[in-house]
């Protein structure tokens, strides 16, 4: 006597898979009796003020009306200010050997660069100075350099 090809994993595997197909023809079934609507007016969504979906249109008295001039689309201009362009610090680093050094400003407490070409008279480390600042290579650097 030969012993039964069918083993009972494979009849497990065959009441899964006639149990998927009874289920998938039941669900055909159900959405053949309760068919979706298919109008446009059916599928209409709408949005709210709290921006949740709603199937009601919204109300028209609770409309807002702006003016298309008063919509800003990127960043704000600024205003200009008037600035003084003459800014007081203090010598931070400087040598006269090489030619260049650093001033520290008074209100903000920023470096910057100052080459020997742009000073008007001779600086030391320590000292007060007045001076103005012009785009660089690297940055902003001090220009029109003179002691106070």
């Amino acid at each position: 006597m030969g012993k039964s090809q069918e083993t009972f994993n494979k009849k497990e595997k065959e009441k899964k898979r006639l149990k998927k197909r009874q289920d998938k023809a039941a669900k055909r079934e159900e959405r053949k009796s309760n068919p979706k609507p298919t109008s446009f007016e059916d599928m209409i969504v709408y949005v709210d003020e709290y921006g949740q979906l709603t199937d009601t249109p919204p109300d028209p008295t609770k409309k807002l009306k702006f003016k298309a001039e008063d919509i800003e689309i990127g960043i704000p201009k600024k205003e200009k200010e008037e600035i003084d362009p003459i800014r007081n610090g203090k010598v931070e680093f400087f040598n006269s050997e090489k030619g260049f050094g650093f001033i520290k400003e008074d209100g903000t407490n920023e470096k910057f660069f100052v080459h020997v070409s742009s000073l008007t008279g001779e600086i030391e480390e320590g000292e007060k100075v007045s001076f103005e600042l012009e785009q660089g290579l690297k940055g902003l650097n001090a220009v029109r350099v003179k002691k106070i």
